[in-house]
């Protein structure tokens, strides 16, 4: 009886804290439909375009810094206050930030969207540090990878429609209100497709998504969750790099997140190169993009939940693999009136059926099944470079079904033996999302001075390492050094 009251706490603790990788996942890739906009609007080069990226994304190392040097100095603030008060915190300086898109809108201030997004990429950072250990820890260790991966499942959901529809409430619905934009020539501003740009078209959706995470909080902080830290000693140390697995899982994850935020970042811009169109067609093609890591971590929640291969698993795979697929296409057909034809995403089923063959030769091991979705990104991105038009456009869109359990695997394979440092590995973990600022700026240096087109060599760098870490950095090894 204990045991299935505690099953069943569990289960609500995971749809509840599900939900907020959903509403993370969504707000962090409406940054790729607030680049182009804000590109325009604010006449940027690549590369101060990409300081979006870098303000939002440089928040989550200063916060993780910040969380660190408290934990190693006064001890672990998680276990002192528990994980749902910090994912309380979380949602109401997420919400807060959200706010402040008003007035930089009105006041038409480039640095205070800045400001607003490094505010909210504090808020992210204790949300990250909070949920991802704690979703790790509500189970078994040897399903974390599976219970992670299905939570960043919901985390892609959001990450996939929030180009559909992020792009069409900024592009196309609330541009139709307010005074247009004009450019310091004094000439209005439209979009590609010849719409109007204004101020209103940013205000009213980040006030819709701020008030849904006041929302959020109200729900969690009325919501049972179990407390898991219990019994567990605060100690005052830096004891999480003493894990070999760990620190190599620091680069990891910095090298991951930077590929991935840079590639999403600038594939818009580059899809209107390759196919010579505008933002409402390339946001379906991005939708994809992200539309893949969600289906990629929907099979990694089934691949990884156990290690057999019986014929029924792998039949289920195939049926979420093409069921979600097509859920992808039918939100893109209906949002672009119904003219997104299906042979336009033909190219996309192969993919699917290659991913789905390299999660096989994985065999359910997180390690191994990293290091071939490494070296099929690095494939994917030199085809990409020496080609152009739709099998270059093609790689590159196919590279989120690669990237898709690259986070949930490293995360798991990092904090795995951590013990009562698992929170601050966490945090350690967190801090090196710093990836999506540096990244991305490295690449739109590199477009600005020779060519969209060969900036994405910059990211295959990163797939490199992911792929050494696959095969070799993820062991976990205590190195024998001095109390930290």
């Amino acid at each position: 009886m204990e045991n299935a009251r505690k099953t069943s706490a569990n289960r609500l603790a995971l749809i509840v804290v599900t939900t907020l990788f959903f509403m993370w996942g969504f707000i962090t890739c409406m940054n790729d439909i607030l680049i182009p906009y804000l590109k325009k609007v604010f006449e940027l080069n690549y590369f101060r375009a990409m300081l979006v990226q870098f303000a939002f994304f440089g928040a989550y190392f200063i916060g993780s810094l910040t969380y660190f040097i408290v934990s190693a100095t006064k001890g672990d603030p998680i276990l002192r206050l528990g994980y749902k008060k910090g994912i309380i915190a979380g949602l109401l300086v997420s919400g807060s930030a959200l706010v402040i898109f008003w007035p930089a809108a009105a006041l038409h201030s480039y640095e205070l969207f800045l400001s607003a997004l490094f505010i909210l990429g504090l808020g992210f950072t204790l949300l990250q540090i909070t949920a991802n250990p704690y979703v790790a820890i509500l189970g078994p260790d040897e399903t974390a990878s599976s219970r992670l991966n299905l939570a960043q499942g919901y985390n892609s959901l959001g990450t996939t429609i929030a180009p559909i529809i992020g792009g069409y409430l900024i592009f196309h619905y609330f541009a139709k209100y307010g005074q247009p934009l004009l450019n310091s020539a004094g000439n209005q501003i439209f979009t590609d497709d010849g719409a109007q740009m204004t101020a209103f078209a940013v205000q009213a959706p980040y006030m819709i998504f701020a008030a849904m995470f006041f929302i959020l909080a109200l729900i969690v902080y009325r919501t049972k969750l179990p407390r898991v830290t219990e019994g567990e000693e605060v100690e005052f140390s830096a004891g999480a790099l003493r894990y070999r697995n760990l620190v190599f899982g620091m680069i990891a994850i910095f090298m991951y997140v930077g590929a991935e935020v840079s590639i999403g970042s600038i594939m818009i811009n580059y899809i209107k190169q390759q196919l010579n169109t505008g933002e409402m067609l390339a946001k379906s093609y991005l939708a994809f993009y992200w539309g893949g890591a969600m289906i990629g971590r929907f099979l990694g929640a089934i691949s990884m939940g156990s290690t057999s291969q019986s014929m029924q698993k792998t039949l289920k795979m195939i049926g979420t693999a093409f069921g979600v697929f097509m859920l992808i296409y039918l939100i893109v057909y209906i949002e672009s009136g119904f003219t997104f034809a299906l042979s336009q995403v033909y190219p996309f089923a192969g993919f699917l059926i290659l991913n789905l063959i390299a999660f096989r030769i994985g065999r359910s091991l997180p390690h191994r099944t990293l290091f071939l979705f490494a070296l099929m990104n690095i494939v994917l991105l030199t085809t990409a470079l020496y080609t152009g038009g739709l099998v270059s456009m093609w790689c590159i869109v196919a590279i989120g079904l690669f990237n898709s359990i690259m986070w949930s695997n490293i995360f798991t394979l990092a904090i795995r033996d951590l013990g009562k440092h698992t929170s601050q590995g966490s945090s350690l973990l967190v801090m090196m999302i710093l990836g999506g600022a540096i990244i991305p700026l490295i690449q739109g240096a590199v477009a600005d001075a020779v060519s969209v087109h060969m900036s994405f060599f910059v990211p295959i760098f990163s797939y490199i390492y992911l792929a050494f870490y696959g095969e070799e950095g993820y062991k976990p090894r205590k190195w024998n050094l001095k109390k930290l």
